[in-house]
């Protein structure tokens, strides 16, 4: 057996603008017991005594004391799921970390070993982290060392570094400021097993040998796996965007438990660039809809400046009127662009990236007048597409219901790989095209809650449930999600569900792109039956469109949806 040390370090971000069907019973293994080894200095970061009021269902009664009790809350959470007689140790403290009033790193963690050729290993020749290697030897491999490094940022909330500050209840009511707990079960996710001990930018691996994790990523270019790469073969397949999947079989059969439908732009003429591309999504306007809405496509021109960036009220408004409007980014925010493209008659308006990158982002910003979809290409898309407006452009914006945002053709979750490499978030994470957001994408979105989605089915295909009895869906009784009533509702709806133990619950309304609308229940529920009104109003209280929604019932063992129409 060999063991190495090793921190990596993987970080999550997040910008100021802006649980799993997998049910098991243990059999030799037990529930793991995962402990916060509290490192931090007397009066700082866990020991920091400034007083604080109980948030949220945290108890704590000073700052240091809430940020612990937050810790402990997420290692519960993950300990109930993994099997494993042997305790997990996470070293954590909190320091400052790099960061602006925008934007920063918010936490940092990995293991502090890994080993290969241990007794019970699966993969010969291959390293796993601390805590996954000790469950399956059976022992602690490197006793009196922590199994988990994690550090996190100490400087959230002042002027210079992100002032909306930590949420430190367990509610998900976090409202404009950062919800610790979804970050620490992100950090935590990382040092149990979600990432690569592989260089991601120079393929160079620890050792010369690959780690379980570099077994299940297959490059579908190459259509090799890392772990059958040579270096020079991984470095170009960390930046080989949206090509790099992960086609372990659990992640795979569970995808489209917690994957919504994918939103494409499908461009029908002319003949020479006839193909679906994929689309960044905004959080202001109407859903796309599975019927999808189709049009030419017409360059705004808006008479100042850069013509095309439409940050002025457009002067070819005769031409865009009735069509879809092609508008580049710069200069103005998205809502401004909309808007000044629906005020000119724009069915729907799409935005061109004005530098290089892949894969295309969402838009942020909140306008509530804004009445016409509207998505995001990458620059070399929209290159390529503008190049082709005169010889008549046309496009349909549509939600495909079969494919999967944020997976392959085959069904395998997209690994981020973006171009430029990114250090710290690249090849270690869930690509950011999955809708919903999961839990292991690179940044933080408000969609988030306590559910672990994907992350568990990960870890079963990479061993930690080997040894354990009943991986799968029907191996225990679970939770169940009712038919909300009436359905189509006018005003308000009655949502049903029961728990068969007390449980983290979260119930949400999502439009048909996956955003998030409204959070009905977040936090820890009571066992047996329970009934939740929505009144069909939005988090903000406004309310929503009359269309097709998703509640969703998640919990660390569970997660389903159903649709439900808002009338008038």
């Amino acid at each position: 057996m060999i063991t190495r040390s090793l921190f990596p370090g993987r970080r999550i971000r997040v910008a100021a603008l802006v649980a799993c069907a997998l049910v098991l019973l243990t059999g030799a293994a037990t529930a793991a017991t995962i402990t916060i080894a509290n490192m931090d200095g007397a009066g700082e970061g866990f020991n920091d005594p400034t007083p604080a009021a109980p948030v949220g269902g945290n108890p704590g009664t000073t700052k240091g004391a809430q940020r612990l009790y937050v810790f402990q809350h997420a290692a519960n959470i993950w300990g109930s799921l993994l099997p494993s007689n042997v305790t997990v140790v996470v070293s954590a403290k909190f320091d400052p970390l790099s960061c602006t009033a925008t934007s920063g790193v918010l936490g940092s963690a990995g293991p502090v070993t890994v080993s290969r050729d241990f007794a019970g290993a699966p993969f010969a020749n291959t390293y796993y982290h601390a805590a996954l290697a000790n469950k399956l030897a059976g022992s602690d491999l490197v006793p009196g060392t922590a199994d988990i490094n994690a550090t996190f940022n100490s400087d959230l909330g002042s002027p210079t570094c992100l002032p909306v500050g930590w949420y430190f209840g367990v509610d998900g009511n976090e409202g404009g400021q950062i919800e610790l707990l979804p970050v620490v079960l992100h950090e935590l996710g990382h040092g149990l097993g979600f990432s690569t001990t592989t260089n991601g930018q120079t393929g160079v691996q620890l050792s010369g040998r690959p780690s379980v994790y570099d077994r299940f990523i297959f490059d579908n270019t190459s259509a090799l796996h890392w772990s059958q790469m040579s270096d020079a073969q991984r470095a170009a397949s960390g930046i080989n965007c949206q090509r790099l999947v992960w086609d372990g079989p659990v992640v795979a059969a569970r995808a489209p438990l917690f994957l919504g439908p994918k939103p494409l732009l499908h461009v029908s003429s002319p003949a020479g660039v006839v193909a679906d591309y994929d689309v960044g999504l905004a959080s202001f306007g109407p859903a796309l809809g599975s019927g999808g809405l189709s049009g030419q496509v017409v360059l705004v021109n808006d008479g100042v400046g850069n013509v095309t960036n439409g940050c002025e009220a457009l002067i070819n408004g005769g031409a865009v009127a009735g069509k879809v409007a092609f508008i580049d980014r710069g200069t103005c925010g998205f809502t401004v662009k909309v808007k000044d493209a629906q005020n000119a008659g724009a069915i729907a308006a799409i935005i061109a990236d004005s530098l290089p990158g892949c894969p295309p982002a969402g838009m942020g910003g909140a306008d509530p007048t804004i009445t016409i979809p509207s998505v995001r290409i990458t620059q070399a898309d929209g290159a390529l597409l503008r190049a082709n407006i005169a010889a008549g452009l046309n496009v349909t914006l549509i939600v495909d219901p079969t494919k999967l945002a944020g997976a392959d053709a085959l069904g395998h979750v997209e690994v981020y790989t973006p171009n430029p490499y990114q250090g710290g978030s690249s090849v270690s994470h869930w690509d950011v095209s999955a809708e919903p957001s999961l839990l292991m994408e690179p940044a933080i979105t408000n969609g988030l809650s306590s559910n672990v989605d994907l992350t568990a089915a990960m870890y079963a295909d990479i061993g930690w449930f080997i040894g354990s009895v009943g991986v799968g869906p029907t191996s225990a009784p679970t939770p169940q999600l009712g038919i909300s009533f009436p359905n189509p509702a006018a005003s308000t709806a009655s949502i049903g569900f029961s728990l068969v133990r007390d449980e983290v619950v979260d119930l949400s309304i999502y439009d048909l792109n996956g955003r998030l609308v409204n959070r009905l229940l977040s936090g820890m529920t009571s066992a047996g039956g329970h009934t939740v009104q929505w009144d069909a109003s939005d988090a903000a209280g406004r309310r929503v469109a009359p269309g097709v929604y998703l509640y969703r019932l998640r919990t660390p063992s569970f997660n389903e949806s159903r649709h439900l129409a808002v009338v008038r």
